[in-house]
Order: structure tokens, then C-alpha cells, then sequence
């Protein structure tokens, strides 16, 4: 699993004192600490940055590509922003987060994408949203996102979709959409274009206890369905330890087994079932209610691990 460290977040109340500080020693710390845990590359999402773009993306940048060696993803709608950060990258290619179905997004982010070499993340969001159904959002890729990273001279694997995770809390109907959307995407070309999700989102607005659960059941099953890339958190262990099992087919605890079950039924098309759980083991339990609230068969209340 390629995994975009996310911690460097304008969201994080850590993140705007350091900014607002310049404090290049705390954002160093964090880069190198993300890719010490297995971040194949770490994202800056700094926000607009309205009124001191122009210092701020250069800086930031400059700090953390001193200490780390790994791709950047400049993650911003202020496209100035971003351009200004892209000039002072020297090392790994970087990555721009994002483009989108939006006409002027559309227009001008692969253009910069192209301009400086490199690779683009795209969002399947049109101007009235984001389409619920699986292959709604996939049309929108076909016929908007890929077309126009062509029509630049982009190679297609340069090409990022990001066909959006959204909360379980208020959007639950979106999560079984998404593991589909992943599963076609695969096909959309020779070669396919990458794929790429925030995996975090789907926990947004939940309990603070709940969200790692939820976001390492999720991401079972995105890998099942072709996922080989998230923007995520590496410093969450358990995670990282369920990618391990996943990817080296380790069958050697109950636990592990659930998941590489969750993946392979995933893989095929099918869905677990309570023969596979055993029901006295309450972690196989939470993993079967997770699954339930994901697949959309069980409404989503902060409670669901213990109706």
C-alpha cells in the first residue's frame, strides 16, 4: 500500500500554531516521523493560505524537502499556492492535489500538473457535487477527468482518481458506492489510471474511539476491491499492522483470517457472512457490525458496536 501521510493538515489546531509560529522544526519532525512509519510520500494541506500564500507554500516546502526524500503532494485550491510550491521542489516528483469535473479546475490544475512535471490527483466532484452511484462518478471520470489529463500529454498512471470517501455519519449510502467505483476504475484504461483515497473521511464526525476501527475495515475492503494507494495516517499501527496481514497473507491469528476473508470476498465480489465471524470473539464481532454499517445494511448510530 503506497500511503500519503496526512498529518501535516491545516485541520490540526498543532499544524496552524506551527505555521502560524513558522516553526519548521515541529513540520520536519513530523515529515520524517510519517515516513519512519511507511509514508511513500507526505502531503502539505495548508488550506488556502489566502493572504501569505506567497511566503508560505515556498517555505513549508523547502523545510520539509530538507529532511525527507519522498514525494510531496501539494494539497490546496489556491493554485497559486501551489505553483509557488512546485518551483522550489528539487527532489522526488512531486504530486498536485487536486483537480476536479469543475470547469476552471479542470482547465488550469492539469496544466500545472504538466507544466512542472508532476503527477495529478482528480477528484470525481462535478459543480452540483458528488454523484452517490458507483458508476455516476465513474462517468465523470471517463468523460472529464481522463480526457483532459490526455488532452495535456499526461501519461495515464500519472493520473490519480480520487473517487472520494465521504463520512459514514450523514453519507453512509456513499460507502458501498465507493468500493465499486474503486473495483471499475481498475479498468478505465491500458494502462488505468491510479487510484487514490482519503481514507480517514470516512470517519468524520464520528467518536474519536470508533474512527480507527472504521477506517481499517474500510480500507480491508478497498484493497479488496483493487485499492493500492490512500491518503492516510502511518503513524496509526494497528492499521498498518492490518496492511501487513493483508499483503503477506497472514493467516496466523482468527483476526488476521477475518480480514483476509473481508478482502478475498471483497476481491470477488461477495460480502461476509455471519458463518465467517466467530460471534464469541467480541473483535470479530466489531469487525462483522462494521462491515454491516459500511455495506449500508445497518444505519450508522456513534452506538453500533454495542446494539
Amino acid at each position: 500500500m503506497y500511503i500519503i501521510g496526512e498529518n501535516i493538515h491545516i485541520i490540526s489546531p498543532k499544524v496552524k500554531v506551527a505555521l502560524k509560529e513558522r516553526d519548521a522544526e515541529f513540520f520536519k519532525a513530523l515529515a520524517i516521523k510519517q515516513v519512519e512509519h511507511g509514508a511513500s510520500a507526505v502531503d502539505l494541506n495548508l488550506g488556502r493560505q489566502k493572504h501569505e500564500w506567497e511566503e508560505i507554500f515556498p517555505w513549508i516546502t523547502k523545510a520539509v524537502q530538507e529532511v525527507v526524500d519522498v514525494p510531496l503532494v501539494i494539497d490546496s485550491t489556491n493554485l497559486q499556492g501551489i505553483e509557488a510550491a512546485l518551483k522550489v521542489i528539487t527532489k522526488a516528483r512531486p504530486i498536485v492535489n487536486s483537480a476536479s469535473c469543475e470547469a476552471e479546475r479542470l482547465e488550469k490544475v492539469p496544466l500545472l500538473a504538466k507544466k512542472y512535471d508532476a503527477q495529478l490527483v482528480a477528484l470525481t466532484l462535478e459543480k452540483s457535487g458528488i454523484p452517490i452511484e458507483s458508476e455516476a462518478r465513474v462517468n465523470l471520470a471517463l468523460e472529464y477527468l481522463i480526457p483532459r489529463a490526455m488532452e495535456v500529454g499526461m501519461e495515464l498512471p500519472d493520473l490519480i482518481i480520487d473517487p472520494l470517501v465521504l463520512t459514514v455519519s450523514g453519507c453512509q449510502e456513499f460507502c458501498p458506492e465507493l468500493i465499486e467505483a474503486v473495483r471499475i476504475l481498475k479498468f478505465a484504461g491500458d494502462p488505468p489510471p491510479s487510484i487514490s483515497v482519503g481514507l480517514s473521511n470516512v470517519s468524520n464526525s464520528v467518536p474519536e474511539p470508533k474512527r480507527p476501527l472504521l477506517n481499517r475495515v474500510y480500507m480491508v475492503m478497498l484493497m479488496g476491491a483493487g485499492l493500492e494507494m490512500m491518503i492516510a495516517d502511518p503513524l496509526d499501527e494497528k492499521q498498518n499492522e492490518v496492511i501487513r496481514i493483508v499483503e503477506e497473507r497472514d493467516d496466523s491469528t482468527p483476526v488476521g483470517r477475518l480480514y483476509l476473508t473481508l478482502h478475498d470476498k471483497t476481491e470477488a465480489m461477495g460480502e461476509l457472512n455471519k458463518d465467517d465471524v466467530d460471534m464469541d470473539d467480541p473483535e470479530q464481532v466489531a469487525i462483522w457490525k462494521t462491515v454491516q454499517v459500511l455495506l449500508n445494511k445497518v444505519i450508522y448510530a456513534d452506538s453500533y458496536l454495542e446494539n
